[in-house]
């Protein structure tokens, strides 16, 4: 049986006899009917793993954690991804997968090509999924730090804050990644569908972000983001 990892939003202590939240429980009850008795994998983003044994299988399911152990998946680049907001499953899919491949923080923002314009309650609800999705990317891909989600903000006051070496990517950039200087905290800047208009890229440019090319074909805003990551990491991270 694969080992089932849960996301507990609580401190967690070795010999403790601990309550799963109502999700884990259910999950492990209900969905994964759980045997009693054997060991599942907790973490609440402290960077480590949390060994327990399930002890009871009611509507909250117990547990006794036995063991800590540190989790070293973690990569050696801070890298920002500053996410112009795409539609629907697009921007799931698209969190989803920078979560599996590494990423430490994740900036929803509005541009001028957004066709997202979400406000109030529904915004609200829209970031909530958004961290239910990072918090099961963790789950399945063996990370034990939660990648910070912030609010959803506007270009042009995101653009003006220290979020390390900046990278603008667009398709009329010149200079290649391996032309970059080797960084230890980075952050992605993309556009949505529509892409960056030349006053948010010169506005970025004119805040040190560097314009930063992938390659000789037009990518999809979901393709360079994680083509992105994935470079990134394999020369600077992990």
């Amino acid at each position: 049986m694969k080992q089932v990892r849960l996301y507990q939003n609580s401190p967690l202590k070795i010999n403790d006899i601990f309550l799963l939240d109502e999700y884990g429980s259910h999950h492990l009850g209900k969905v994964l009917r759980f045997p009693q008795g054997q060991d599942i994998m907790l973490f609440n983003g402290d960077g480590y793993n949390y060994q327990a044994t399930v002890i009871s299988i009611k509507k909250r399911c117990e547990v006794n954690i036995v063991a800590r152990f540190e989790n070293l998946s973690e990569s050696k680049l801070t890298l920002t991804l500053a996410q112009g907001i795409v539609k629907g499953e697009k921007m799931d899919f698209l969190i989803q997968k920078a979560v599996e491949l590494g990423i430490s923080q994740i900036v929803p923002i509005f541009t001028q090509c957004c066709v997202v314009r979400l406000k109030g309650e529904k915004l609200k609800k829209r970031t909530q999924h958004w961290q239910k999705i990072i918090i099961g990317a963790c789950e399945q891909s063996g990370r034990s730090v939660v990648p910070t989600l912030f609010e959803p903000i506007e270009f042009e006051d995101f653009i003006e804050q220290d979020f390390g070496q900046k990278f603008v990517l667009h398709h009329r950039a010149e200079q290649s990644l391996l032309a970059c200087e080797r960084a230890t905290q980075a952050t992605i800047i993309i556009g949505p569908e529509g892409g960056l208009n030349e006053i948010e890229i010169k506005h970025a440019i004119d805040c040190n972000a560097q314009p930063l090319l992938l390659g000789s074909r037009v990518l999809r805003t979901e393709t360079a983001s994680l083509a992105a990551i994935a470079n990134m990491q394999l020369l600077w991270g992990s």
